[in-house]
Protein backbone atom coordinates (compact mmCIF):
# COMPACT_ATOMS: atom_id res chain seq x y z
CA UNK A 1 0.00 0.00 0.00
CA UNK A 2 1.36 3.33 -0.64
CA UNK A 3 0.03 6.91 -0.87
CA UNK A 4 1.18 9.81 -3.38
CA UNK A 5 0.33 12.33 -1.35
CA UNK A 6 1.97 14.75 1.15
CA UNK A 7 2.91 13.18 4.33
CA UNK A 8 1.23 14.34 8.10
CA UNK A 9 0.74 13.10 11.23
CA UNK A 10 -3.26 12.05 10.41
CA UNK A 11 -2.18 10.05 7.42
CA UNK A 12 -3.25 6.39 7.83
CA UNK A 13 -2.46 3.67 4.98
CA UNK A 14 -4.78 0.78 6.50
CA UNK A 15 -7.79 -0.15 5.00
CA UNK A 16 -9.31 -1.76 2.17
CA UNK A 17 -10.07 0.90 0.20
CA UNK A 18 -7.02 2.11 0.30
CA UNK A 19 -5.36 -0.73 -0.84
CA UNK A 20 -7.70 -1.34 -3.90
CA UNK A 21 -6.46 1.97 -4.88
CA UNK A 22 -2.74 1.14 -4.60
CA UNK A 23 -2.85 -2.22 -6.20
CA UNK A 24 -4.99 -0.43 -8.92
CA UNK A 25 -2.30 2.21 -9.41
CA UNK A 26 0.08 -0.36 -9.48
CA UNK A 27 -1.68 -2.07 -12.15
CA UNK A 28 -1.99 0.76 -14.18
CA UNK A 29 1.56 2.41 -13.38
CA UNK A 30 4.41 2.81 -16.13
CA UNK A 31 6.36 -0.05 -16.73
CA UNK A 32 9.96 1.96 -17.36
CA UNK A 33 11.03 0.76 -13.97
CA UNK A 34 12.21 4.25 -13.01
CA UNK A 35 9.75 7.19 -13.82
CA UNK A 36 6.12 7.62 -13.62
CA UNK A 37 3.12 8.30 -16.22
CA UNK A 38 4.12 11.80 -15.65
CA UNK A 39 8.07 11.79 -16.32
CA UNK A 40 8.65 11.86 -12.72
CA UNK A 41 11.20 9.38 -11.00
CA UNK A 42 9.51 7.62 -8.41
CA UNK A 43 10.89 6.78 -4.85
CA UNK A 44 9.36 4.57 -2.19
CA UNK A 45 9.28 5.33 1.39
CA UNK A 46 8.31 2.70 3.85
CA UNK A 47 8.29 2.29 7.45
CA UNK A 48 7.39 0.38 9.86
CA UNK A 49 4.51 1.86 11.13
CA UNK A 50 2.84 5.33 10.15
CA UNK A 51 2.58 6.53 14.13
CA UNK A 52 5.48 6.18 15.36
CA UNK A 53 6.34 9.95 15.42
CA UNK A 54 10.11 8.96 14.60
CA UNK A 55 8.63 7.85 11.33
CA UNK A 56 6.61 10.30 10.48
CA UNK A 57 9.28 12.77 10.94
CA UNK A 58 11.02 10.14 8.51
CA UNK A 59 8.38 10.91 6.19
CA UNK A 60 8.50 14.53 6.19
CA UNK A 61 12.31 14.67 5.25
CA UNK A 62 11.30 12.48 2.48
CA UNK A 63 8.83 14.33 1.44
CA UNK A 64 10.50 17.85 1.70
CA UNK A 65 13.44 16.40 -0.02
CA UNK A 66 11.39 14.65 -2.92
CA UNK A 67 9.43 17.95 -3.36
CA UNK A 68 12.81 19.75 -3.99
CA UNK A 69 14.08 17.56 -6.23
CA UNK A 70 11.03 17.13 -8.26
CA UNK A 71 10.27 13.23 -7.61
CA UNK A 72 7.38 11.70 -6.89
CA UNK A 73 7.52 10.21 -3.49
CA UNK A 74 5.41 6.63 -2.56
CA UNK A 75 4.92 5.73 1.59
CA UNK A 76 3.51 2.42 2.99
CA UNK A 77 3.88 1.23 6.35
CA UNK A 78 3.40 -1.52 8.46
CA UNK A 79 0.21 -2.11 10.54
CA UNK A 80 2.44 -2.81 13.49
CA UNK A 81 5.99 -2.36 14.39
CA UNK A 82 6.79 -6.33 13.21
CA UNK A 83 4.58 -6.13 10.63
CA UNK A 84 7.06 -7.81 7.88
CA UNK A 85 3.82 -9.05 5.15
CA UNK A 86 2.75 -5.47 5.01
CA UNK A 87 6.16 -4.14 3.67
CA UNK A 88 6.42 -7.25 1.28
CA UNK A 89 3.72 -5.94 -0.20
CA UNK A 90 4.71 -2.68 -0.57
CA UNK A 91 8.37 -3.31 -2.09
CA UNK A 92 5.85 -5.53 -4.36
CA UNK A 93 3.53 -2.70 -5.21
CA UNK A 94 6.42 0.49 -5.69
CA UNK A 95 8.53 -1.86 -8.25
CA UNK A 96 5.54 -2.56 -10.19
CA UNK A 97 4.93 1.41 -9.61
CA UNK A 98 8.18 1.96 -11.30
CA UNK A 99 9.97 3.45 -8.66
CA UNK A 100 13.40 3.80 -8.93
CA UNK A 101 14.47 3.32 -5.84
CA UNK A 102 13.19 2.19 -2.29
CA UNK A 103 14.20 3.14 1.40
CA UNK A 104 12.99 0.37 3.54
CA UNK A 105 12.73 0.52 7.89
CA UNK A 106 12.68 -3.63 7.98
CA UNK A 107 10.66 -4.37 10.79
CA UNK A 108 11.66 -8.11 10.70
CA UNK A 109 15.53 -7.48 9.32
CA UNK A 110 15.61 -11.11 7.99
CA UNK A 111 12.22 -11.88 6.63
CA UNK A 112 12.42 -9.14 4.94
CA UNK A 113 15.71 -9.83 2.44
CA UNK A 114 13.78 -12.18 -0.08
CA UNK A 115 11.85 -8.97 -1.47
CA UNK A 116 14.35 -6.53 -1.13
CA UNK A 117 16.83 -8.96 -3.10
CA UNK A 118 13.66 -9.35 -5.96
CA UNK A 119 13.18 -5.54 -6.18
CA UNK A 120 17.33 -5.15 -6.34
CA UNK A 121 17.32 -8.02 -8.95
CA UNK A 122 14.99 -5.96 -11.14
CA UNK A 123 17.15 -2.96 -11.27
CA UNK A 124 15.57 -1.03 -8.08
CA UNK A 125 18.45 0.31 -5.93
CA UNK A 126 17.16 -0.39 -2.03
CA UNK A 127 18.41 1.84 0.70
CA UNK A 128 17.88 0.97 4.31
CA UNK A 129 16.71 3.40 6.72
CA UNK A 130 17.93 3.54 10.25
CA UNK A 131 17.59 -0.21 10.66
CA UNK A 132 20.61 -2.10 9.19
CA UNK A 133 18.83 -5.29 7.46
CA UNK A 134 20.16 -8.96 8.13
CA UNK A 135 22.51 -9.43 6.49
CA UNK A 136 23.11 -5.64 6.18
CA UNK A 137 24.97 -6.68 2.27
CA UNK A 138 21.13 -7.30 1.59
CA UNK A 139 20.46 -3.42 0.67
CA UNK A 140 22.59 -1.26 -1.38
CA UNK A 141 22.91 1.23 1.26
CA UNK A 142 22.03 1.95 4.88
CA UNK A 143 21.78 5.75 6.49
CA UNK A 144 21.77 5.21 10.07
CA UNK A 145 22.65 6.51 13.26
CA UNK A 146 25.15 3.71 15.14
CA UNK A 147 22.77 2.29 17.27
CA UNK A 148 25.14 0.30 19.12
CA UNK A 149 27.27 4.18 20.02
CA UNK A 150 23.52 4.99 21.04
CA UNK A 151 23.38 2.36 23.54
CA UNK A 152 26.79 2.78 24.51
CA UNK A 153 26.14 7.26 25.24
CA UNK A 154 23.35 6.24 27.51
CA UNK A 155 24.81 3.60 29.24
CA UNK A 156 28.25 5.29 29.97
CA UNK A 157 26.00 8.11 31.48
CA UNK A 158 23.70 5.50 33.70
CA UNK A 159 27.22 4.19 34.96
CA UNK A 160 28.26 7.57 35.43
CA UNK A 161 25.15 8.31 37.64
CA UNK A 162 24.93 5.19 39.45
CA UNK A 163 28.47 4.92 40.50
CA UNK A 164 29.25 2.00 42.21
CA UNK A 165 25.72 1.39 44.03
CA UNK A 166 24.40 -1.51 43.67
CA UNK A 167 21.70 -1.91 40.16
CA UNK A 168 18.55 -3.20 39.18
CA UNK A 169 18.54 -2.92 35.32
CA UNK A 170 15.03 -3.30 33.47
CA UNK A 171 15.46 -3.30 29.85
CA UNK A 172 12.28 -2.61 27.74
CA UNK A 173 13.46 -3.93 24.22
CA UNK A 174 12.32 -3.65 20.71
CA UNK A 175 11.70 -7.45 19.27
CA UNK A 176 14.11 -10.53 19.83
CA UNK A 177 16.83 -10.65 16.88
CA UNK A 178 15.71 -7.06 15.35
CA UNK A 179 19.06 -5.83 14.88
CA UNK A 180 18.27 -2.18 16.01
CA UNK A 181 16.87 -3.28 19.21
CA UNK A 182 19.75 -5.60 19.46
CA UNK A 183 22.82 -3.40 18.92
CA UNK A 184 21.24 -0.55 21.32
CA UNK A 185 20.79 -3.12 24.22
CA UNK A 186 23.86 -4.39 23.92
CA UNK A 187 25.41 -0.86 23.49
CA UNK A 188 23.79 -0.18 26.69
CA UNK A 189 25.01 -3.06 28.60
CA UNK A 190 28.93 -2.72 27.21
CA UNK A 191 28.53 0.75 27.99
CA UNK A 192 27.19 0.20 31.99
CA UNK A 193 30.04 -2.02 31.59
CA UNK A 194 27.98 -4.72 33.14
CA UNK A 195 28.65 -7.35 29.78
CA UNK A 196 31.04 -7.45 27.01
CA UNK A 197 29.49 -7.10 23.36
CA UNK A 198 30.39 -6.05 19.79
CA UNK A 199 28.39 -4.93 17.19
CA UNK A 200 28.83 -7.92 15.13
CA UNK A 201 26.76 -9.75 17.77
CA UNK A 202 22.95 -10.96 16.44
CA UNK A 203 21.45 -12.01 20.33
CA UNK A 204 20.78 -10.02 23.21
CA UNK A 205 23.14 -10.01 25.86
CA UNK A 206 22.22 -10.42 29.78
CA UNK A 207 24.19 -9.34 32.90
CA UNK A 208 23.86 -10.60 36.37
CA UNK A 209 22.47 -7.02 37.49
CA UNK A 210 19.55 -7.31 34.79
CA UNK A 211 16.66 -8.42 36.36
CA UNK A 212 14.48 -7.97 33.93
CA UNK A 213 14.40 -7.65 29.92
CA UNK A 214 10.97 -7.14 28.21
CA UNK A 215 10.03 -6.50 24.60
CA UNK A 216 7.27 -4.15 24.10
CA UNK A 217 7.66 -3.15 20.30
CA UNK A 218 8.49 0.32 20.79
CA UNK A 219 4.75 0.90 21.72
CA UNK A 220 3.98 3.42 24.74
CA UNK A 221 1.33 1.13 26.42
CA UNK A 222 2.69 -2.53 26.02
CA UNK A 223 5.97 -0.49 27.38
CA UNK A 224 4.01 0.87 30.60
CA UNK A 225 2.62 -3.22 30.61
CA UNK A 226 6.37 -4.37 30.08
CA UNK A 227 7.60 -1.62 33.00
CA UNK A 228 4.44 -3.48 35.17
CA UNK A 229 5.88 -6.96 34.63
CA UNK A 230 9.21 -6.16 35.73
CA UNK A 231 8.46 -4.72 38.98
CA UNK A 232 6.31 -7.35 39.70
CA UNK A 233 9.39 -9.77 39.31
CA UNK A 234 11.54 -6.93 41.15
CA UNK A 235 9.93 -4.41 42.90
CA UNK A 236 13.94 -3.10 43.58
CA UNK A 237 14.37 -2.23 39.76
CA UNK A 238 16.42 1.51 39.72
CA UNK A 239 17.75 1.71 36.71
CA UNK A 240 15.51 1.33 33.09
CA UNK A 241 16.35 1.18 29.58
CA UNK A 242 14.16 2.11 27.14
CA UNK A 243 14.14 1.27 23.57
CA UNK A 244 12.96 4.52 22.45
CA UNK A 245 11.02 7.07 24.07
CA UNK A 246 7.46 6.14 23.32
CA UNK A 247 8.98 2.85 25.53
CA UNK A 248 10.23 5.54 28.65
CA UNK A 249 7.59 7.34 28.61
CA UNK A 250 5.18 4.22 28.98
CA UNK A 251 7.41 2.76 31.63
CA UNK A 252 7.72 6.15 33.91
CA UNK A 253 3.92 5.99 33.82
CA UNK A 254 4.14 2.55 35.09
CA UNK A 255 6.74 4.13 37.71
CA UNK A 256 4.51 6.88 38.47
CA UNK A 257 1.93 4.82 39.24
CA UNK A 258 3.50 2.74 42.11
CA UNK A 259 4.96 5.51 42.88
CA UNK A 260 8.87 4.67 42.25
CA UNK A 261 9.27 7.76 39.82
CA UNK A 262 11.85 9.31 41.81
CA UNK A 263 13.75 6.60 42.69
CA UNK A 264 14.29 4.81 39.28
CA UNK A 265 17.30 6.05 36.58
CA UNK A 266 15.14 6.18 32.80
CA UNK A 267 17.65 6.17 29.63
CA UNK A 268 16.39 6.19 26.24
CA UNK A 269 17.21 6.62 22.67
CA UNK A 270 15.59 8.49 20.03
CA UNK A 271 15.94 12.43 20.73
CA UNK A 272 12.65 13.34 18.95
CA UNK A 273 11.15 16.58 20.39
CA UNK A 274 8.75 14.92 22.95
CA UNK A 275 11.54 13.20 24.16
CA UNK A 276 13.54 15.96 24.93
CA UNK A 277 11.00 17.31 26.89
CA UNK A 278 10.85 14.60 28.77
CA UNK A 279 14.55 14.76 29.56
CA UNK A 280 13.72 18.73 30.66
CA UNK A 281 11.14 18.08 32.86
CA UNK A 282 12.88 15.08 34.25
CA UNK A 283 10.73 12.09 33.27
CA UNK A 284 13.92 10.93 31.01
CA UNK A 285 17.32 11.36 32.47
CA UNK A 286 19.15 11.51 28.96
CA UNK A 287 18.68 10.06 25.41
CA UNK A 288 20.70 9.51 22.63
CA UNK A 289 19.38 11.69 20.07
CA UNK A 290 19.39 10.52 16.29
CA UNK A 291 18.23 12.04 13.27
CA UNK A 292 15.96 10.26 10.80
CA UNK A 293 14.83 13.53 8.70
CA UNK A 294 18.70 13.67 7.88
CA UNK A 295 18.50 9.79 7.45
CA UNK A 296 15.46 10.21 5.14
CA UNK A 297 16.78 13.14 2.51
CA UNK A 298 20.30 11.35 2.21
CA UNK A 299 17.73 8.46 0.85
CA UNK A 300 16.44 10.24 -1.46
CA UNK A 301 19.27 12.40 -2.89
CA UNK A 302 20.53 9.07 -3.43
CA UNK A 303 18.21 7.92 -5.38
CA UNK A 304 18.00 11.07 -7.50
CA UNK A 305 21.66 10.22 -8.10
CA UNK A 306 20.95 6.76 -9.36
CA UNK A 307 18.54 8.10 -11.25
CA UNK A 308 20.53 10.83 -13.16
CA UNK A 309 24.28 9.06 -13.72
CA UNK A 310 23.06 5.35 -13.00
CA UNK A 311 25.30 4.45 -10.01
CA UNK A 312 24.00 3.46 -6.95
CA UNK A 313 25.28 4.45 -3.40
CA UNK A 314 26.84 1.81 -1.33
CA UNK A 315 28.27 1.32 1.96
CA UNK A 316 27.10 2.34 5.60
CA UNK A 317 26.72 6.53 6.20
CA UNK A 318 26.83 7.21 10.16
CA UNK A 319 23.89 9.83 10.38
CA UNK A 320 25.21 10.45 13.65
CA UNK A 321 24.18 10.40 17.06
CA UNK A 322 24.33 12.82 20.14
CA UNK A 323 23.50 11.91 23.94
CA UNK A 324 20.85 15.01 25.42
CA UNK A 325 20.51 15.51 29.19
CA UNK A 326 19.89 18.41 31.50
CA UNK A 327 22.59 16.85 34.00
CA UNK A 328 25.46 16.60 32.62
CA UNK A 329 28.13 13.38 34.49
CA UNK A 330 31.65 14.24 34.38
CA UNK A 331 33.90 11.79 31.41
CA UNK A 332 30.10 11.46 29.67
CA UNK A 333 30.05 14.12 26.31
CA UNK A 334 26.60 15.36 25.60
CA UNK A 335 24.56 18.39 24.60
CA UNK A 336 22.23 20.50 26.67
CA UNK A 337 18.18 20.44 26.35
CA UNK A 338 18.52 23.73 24.19
CA UNK A 339 20.71 21.64 21.87
CA UNK A 340 18.02 18.57 21.70
CA UNK A 341 15.15 20.97 21.40
CA UNK A 342 17.13 23.28 18.22
CA UNK A 343 17.61 19.54 16.75
CA UNK A 344 14.83 17.19 17.46
CA UNK A 345 15.29 15.17 14.06
CA UNK A 346 16.43 17.38 12.02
Amino acid sequence: MFSQHPIGRTARLAGVGIAVTALAFAATACGSGSKSDSGQVVVGLITKTDTNPFFVKMKQGAQKEADAAGVKLLTAAGKFDGDNASQVTAIENMVNAGAKGILITASDTKAIVPAVTKARAKGVEVIALDTPTDPQSAVDALFATNNFTAGQLIGKYAKAVEGDKPVKIAMIDLNPGVTVGVLRHNGFLTGYGAAQATQEMKEDVSAPNVVCAQPAEGDQAKAQSAMETCLQKDPGVNVVYTINEPSALGAYTALKTAGKEKDVLIVSVDGGCSGVKAVQDGRIAATSQQYPLLMASKGVQAVVDFAKNGKKTSGYTDTGVNLITGKPQAGVESKDVQYGLDNCWG
